[in-house]
């Protein structure tokens, strides 16, 4: 606790950057009230990326190493993009999509759970994983069930949806701990944005009709996703990770999670059951746990951007 109080200036900028994320679960939900889901996505990456420039020019954080040469350099910052841009875009897609079908905040609880798989899935490689890291994923898991599967044992399809893409945030936080130490992490953020825009923007293009109205229409979500989301609240979580204890940056930002009920119930008015509290609560015990006594091998700010809501 002393701890957290002596870093309150970077704890506050993470706190900041959790709320972003937590409410971007409502300007997403919003924004399909106007718009397609991939078009959304396409939008916003595009805003995203073309914000990241101007921040990566003022950073001024893009120097080469002395002990290893640009080529190899480049290579590991275009590999780790491009492949991190992938799996970014099919994340965002499933959410996005998910988003239809489900309500925001409990989508918010349901992608929480990256936090808890990304130590079972480092198992891999050969990572160690203690005693509560599985005592929180049991609780998560637990909270899952109160809040996806129903009495006949089904699930809804934007639940499904919205579960699965957590395996993709996941697996982004996994892919950027091995590449980060290596490259400019704005840059990697910024070639993983660019490529999932690409990616959105191709399959829009394919599946939806778009039209500039309703673009026009979404301006408001878009803008809040692509700028504060996207750009903004990376760039704080990138300052305040320079003095935040891992471990604290991973609890101050597993709040997004109860932000993203937030913004659902005041700006939504969304109510969630007895049942769907007591899923979000065991979910968020879980998610506390399985950082509390569990100090990361490579700092939250390595995770690049999570999952961008």
């Amino acid at each position: 606790m002393n701890s957290l109080l002596a870093n309150w200036k970077p704890n506050s900028l993470l706190l900041v950057t959790a709320a972003i994320w937590g409410f971007a679960f409502t300007a997403q939900k919003a924004g399909l009230d106007h718009i397609g889901p991939f078009t959304f996505n396409a939008a916003r990456f595009i805003i995203g990326s073309i914000t990241l420039v101007p921040i990566i020019v003022l950073v001024g954080r893009f120097k080469k190493s002395n002990d290893r040469t640009a080529p190899a350099h480049y290579k590991i910052l275009l590999n780790g993009g491009w492949a991190g841009g992938l799996i970014l875009f099919l994340g965002m897609s499933m959410q996005q999509v998910g988003l239809q079908y489900t309500e925001a905040g409990k989508a918010g609880f349901l992608t929480g759970f990256y936090v808890v798989l990304v130590p079972v899935l480092g198992l891999l490689w050969k990572q160690k994983t203690g005693l509560a890291t599985w005592m929180g994923t049991a609780l998560a898991i637990a909270g899952l069930c109160f809040l996806s599967i129903k009495d006949d044992f089904s699930i809804s399809k934007g639940d499904f949806l919205v579960i699965c893409s957590t395996v993709f945030w996941a697996s982004l936080i996994q892919l950027v701990a091995l590449v980060s130490p290596k490259v400019p992490s704005l840059h990697l953020a910024f070639l993983q944005v660019f490529v999932a825009a690409v990616l959105s923007s191709i399959t829009a293009i394919i599946m939806e009709t778009i039209l500039m109205t309703q673009i026009y229409n979404a301006l408001l979500p878009l803008a809040y996703v692509g700028i504060l989301s996207t750009a903004v609240a990376f760039t704080l979580q990138f300052v305040a990770q320079k003095k935040a204890h891992p471990t604290h940056a991973a609890l101050i930002m597993s709040l997004e999670t109860v932000f993203a009920v937030l913004g659902g119930w005041i700006i939504l008015h969304e109510s969630l059951s007895v049942r769907s509290l007591i899923g979000c609560t065991l979910m968020l015990a879980g998610i506390i746990l399985s950082q509390l006594f569990h100090a990361p091998r490579v700092s939250v700010s390595k995770a690049t951007l999570g999952p961008i809501n």
